[in-house]
């Protein structure tokens, strides 16, 4: 039986299972009508087997993990029905809660989805694949291939065109940290690919150092990173979830208010996200100094743009970003977010953090929990931006309604946050560990009324204050922080 070796930073995420939290990527589907199980089933077979790793399982020896085929393989043990005993968002949030906790079978491939036959008069789909497989970003693709925009593929270098996802919304801060990194590593003489392939001898990250001092501060940025402020989001998990999202908020008015503000879609959705943060602290009965921070790790795509889709694996690093919770204006949230992404934009952290997973996953199993473990005690957070289709999509015949996905939480995390575009929406969902945040339905509610409160500082600008032209830097803050003071 022919066995692939699995790699060093897929190994950590395999090796990274704990009570507290599964290295599961979750996913729901909802779709606008209902679907069948054999209709799913086809689509599965059809499209989501073509890639190989869908039909294999792992195998561990002394050396190592493997990947082989699982020659018992049935759709059956990977698709199941599931019903709800009431059949709205609180039954499926808690069914999606019950199965993120639930391990998936080591002798089979690590995924599962379960149909939902009887949410709200429609069907939805709660999906688990295990972060092993494949990053956030492959597996957004991967699912995307299986909707009736693309023709099922003859074999795998044909699935290579998933539905053209819409422009990142949060390109003015994604790509430029990927872009820099890129960028300097090329400078040095070493071609990413190279770079991408030192997980496979750690001692390399020396000679990175050796390429300049900012790779250094960088490096020393994470190795010495201080804990973010201490509040009841930080502790030891319980091993139970919980799950809540909202109702879009209209993507054309979100970039409305980012065009008005002269900020990216990306700062001004992080500084709502640090807004709703501070409401359920306060709401708790929380004080809320002003210099209250909350880190949250974010990944970001390492994965060249013309890969092809069948290339699945994790190649991602993180960026370790502090929301200014303790801001209570939410103009000058924006302003101090968008200070602290531009700092971040030539970074070296995502490629540094993508090494130390790939050291961790070739570390005896203790040094690889000290490393992990060092990483999840200095953040609360996990976060994820993830853009979809502009236009709506369909699956088997149904269109579908609304997507959300979820990463994995390490170490002592127990909160992650989603943002998601899809259909000219922007989702929020929150998962969390109950020990930690028993409703994060709470922290779902503030996302709205903070972007109110943008809304509503813009139309206090005085009349014709940004017709025609294009304010200078600094310019909007001081205006719109001006009128917050005489109003």
């Amino acid at each position: 039986m022919a066995r692939e070796r699995m790699s060093s930073v897929d190994t950590a995420w395999l090796r990274m299972d704990s009570s507290r939290n599964l290295m599961m990527i979750v996913g729901v589907f909802v779709f606008a009508r209902r679907v069948g199980w054999d209709e799913i089933a086809q689509v599965l077979e059809e499209r989501l087997l073509k890639f190989a790793r869908f039909r294999q399982r792992i195998e561990t020896d002394a050396i190592g993990h493997y990947w082989v085929d699982d020659e018992g393989f049935d759709i059956r043990h990977h698709l199941e029905r599931a019903r709800l005993r009431r059949g709205g968002d609180r039954e499926l949030q808690r069914l999606t809660a019950r199965l993120a906790v639930k391990p998936l079978d080591p002798a089979r491939p690590l995924w599962q989805f379960h149909l939902v036959e009887n949410y709200d008069g429609t069907s939805a789909m709660v999906t688990r694949m295990h972060h092993c497989i494949a990053d956030g970003i492959a597996l957004v693709r991967v699912m995307l291939s299986l909707t009736d925009a693309v023709a099922p593929a003859d074999d795998e270098d044909s699935a290579d065109d998933p539905p053209e996802l819409e422009s990142n919304p949060w390109e003015p801060y994604l790509e430029p940290i990927t872009r820099g990194t890129v960028a300097a590593i090329d400078a040095t003489g070493t071609l990413v690919t190279k770079s991408l392939d030192v997980v496979a001898n750690p001692d390399r990250l020396v000679g990175y150092a050796q390429t300049g001092s900012q790779v250094v501060r960088d490096t020393l940025a994470i190795l010495l990173m201080s804990d973010d402020t201490h509040t009841r989001l930080k502790g030891t998990p319980g091993g139970r979830k919980a799950f809540a999202w909202n109702d879009p908020l209209p993507l054309d008015e979100v970039k409305a208010v980012c065009k008005g503000m002269g900020a990216s879609v990306n700062d001004v959705l992080l500084s709502c996200v640090a807004g709703a943060l501070r409401r359920y602290l306060l709401g708790n009965g929380d004080e809320v100094a002003e210099d209250c921070e909350v880190r949250a790790m974010v990944p970001v795509n390492l994965r060249p743009a013309a890969e092809p889709i069948h290339e699945l694996g994790n190649r991602f690093g993180l960026v370790p970003l502090c929301l200014p919770v303790g801001i209570a204006n939410p103009i000058a949230r924006v302003s101090e977010v968008r200070r602290r992404m531009a700092e971040l934009k030539a970074s070296y952290q995502p490629i540094i953090a993508y090494l130390m997973l790939g050291a961790a996953g070739v570390l005896p199993h203790a040094l690889q929990t000290q490393i992990l473990e060092y990483l999840g005690n200095k953040g609360s957070a996990v976060m994820t931006n993830v853009p979809g289709p502009a236009e709506a999509i369909s699956m088997a015949g149904v269109p579908l309604s609304r997507m959300m996905f979820w990463v994995p939480q390490s170490g002592d995390i127990g909160i992650g946050v989603s943002i998601l575009s899809y259909a000219g929406g922007v989702q929020f969902g929150v998962m969390s560990d109950t020990a930690l945040c028993p409703d994060p339905q709470a922290i779902i509610d503030g996302f709205a009324p903070e972007f109110e409160r943008l809304v509503l500082a813009l139309a206090m600008l005085p009349n014709g204050f940004l017709l025609g032209r294009e304010p200078e830097p600094g310019e909007l803050e001081h205006a719109l922080l001006l009128e917050a003071s005489c109003s």
